[in-house]
């Protein structure tokens, strides 16, 4: 490897390197125990992943961050209010308000599509604003409207002595669904390993004889499997991990969503999002309506987002009415480019990878802060600054990078 091919690695790796000593450190500095951080890990990664995954599409669509997902957030929330409302519990309840979540979000996504195709070049900060935006709308449904002219019957839905919605819905009671899709089916981490690595040999089998797959990568495959199994059997491993119920169900859905990324890259549609990604010029010249196109990546990240808001919501059991989706876009931005993202380059492990990452140091940095200054609260400034510090960080880089190409072109 020469010296330019290194430099060009580290350049375009630098936020997930610079992620990783912060979170060897701030493990280090915590005093929290492994198997404690390895737990929280679990739990976020259950909340956040599948949000953090919707947003790949309009990335590879040549839009940049789609911080619009807010929206998207919204739609969940308006869903999640109204399946209450009907006291429609548990699985059903979470089934319906993914159900309602999809025309909403769809709807709201095309409207957001077709606005950002009039400022091709500025779709991010567009996103930002239309998030803005949209959240003055959202407040005035929710304040104004929602048990108001449009009146709610079920407990503590309104603010008592007053109209609107109540600052939080509580999803724990009969009427709720938490824990609808975590609950379905949680094993302790040890049985979860080993029902995903007969899972993956299984299929890992069925391909090779239908010779889908190459004898080799599929031995190096169950080789894999059988490693971890017998990596877990150290006793210093498996207590990492003793703490860890894994929701396979949840883990599932998000397993899911990377195979419809992977999927659909490989079908007619996924190969035009590429093709506009790259050059919207040639993509036109080609007779690839260059709009459509992104209109729908918008639109698919839009309904994904909205699920995603659903599984975090019945995770965490309970939602802030004016405020659980405000930073949605601005977390899974971040976490997306600290796995090495770029804002026109992103795959599942990078997703994964960042969303690892940036919340392992959202776990260390709190404890972390208090035993180098006495005082927790500074590392929770610290996790918010890293977060907008990121995203700036990305779009200097991607500056940079453009002006790189242009002069090389020049010369």
């Amino acid at each position: 490897m020469d010296k330019k091919n290194f430099k060009e690695i580290l350049r375009n790796n630098a936020v997930t390197i610079m992620f990783i000593f912060l979170c060897l450190g701030g493990m280090m500095v915590s005093g929290q125990t492994t198997a404690y951080v390895v737990y929280e890990l679990f739990g976020r990664l259950a909340r956040n992943a599948f949000l953090v995954l919707a947003l790949i599409i309009p990335i590879v669509a040549g839009m940049g961050i789609n911080f619009a997902v807010t929206i998207g957030a919204m739609a969940a929330q308006i869903a999640a209010l109204w399946v209450v409302e009907w006291g429609i519990s548990g699985v059903q309840g979470f089934v319906t308000a993914a159900l309602m979540t999809v025309p909403l979000a769809a709807f709201f996504g095309f409207l957001i599509g077709k606005l950002l195709n009039k400022m091709k070049g500025q779709e991010m900060i567009g996103g930002m604003i239309l998030g803005y935006f949209a959240n003055g709308l959202y407040q005035l449904l929710f304040l104004f409207i929602f048990g108001n002219l449009i009146p709610l019957k079920a407990p503590g839905l309104v603010i008592m002595g007053s109209t609107g919605v109540a600052n939080t819905i509580d999803l724990s009671t009969d009427r709720g669904f938490k824990y609808a899709l975590d609950g379905l089916w949680k094993l302790p981490f040890g049985q979860a390993l080993y029902v995903v690595c007969a899972i993956v040999a299984v299929i890992t089998v069925v391909l090779m004889l239908f010779k889908k797959v190459k004898p080799v990568k599929g031995v190096v495959t169950l080789a894999a499997a059988a490693a971890l199994c017998a990596l877990y059997q150290i006793p210093a491993v498996e207590e990492i991990f003793s703490m860890v119920n894994v929701p396979m169900v949840t883990f599932g859905v998000v397993a899911l969503l990377c195979l419809f990324n992977v999927g659909i890259m490989k079908t007619r549609l996924g190969q035009q999002f590429r093709a506009v990604g790259q050059n919207r010029t040639v993509a036109n010249a080609a007779g690839i309506n260059v709009d459509k196109v992104r209109v729908i990546a918008i639109v698919i990240s839009t309904v994904l987002a909205g699920w995603g808001q659903l599984i975090f919501v019945q995770n965490m059991g309970s939602f802030q009415t004016y405020g659980a989706h405000e930073q949605v876009g601005l977390y899974a931005g971040a976490a997306i480019l600290v796995g090495g993202a770029s804002i026109r380059r992103a795959t599942n492990k990078q997703a994964l990878l960042g969303c690892i990452l940036f919340h392992l140091l959202f776990i260390v940095a709190p404890s972390a802060g208090k035993n180098l200054f006495g005082d927790a609260a500074i590392g929770e400034y610290f996790r918010v600054f890293v977060s907008y510090g990121v995203i700036a960080m990305a779009l200097v880089m991607h500056a940079w990078g453009s002006t790189g190409k242009k002069k090389s072109l020049k010369g």
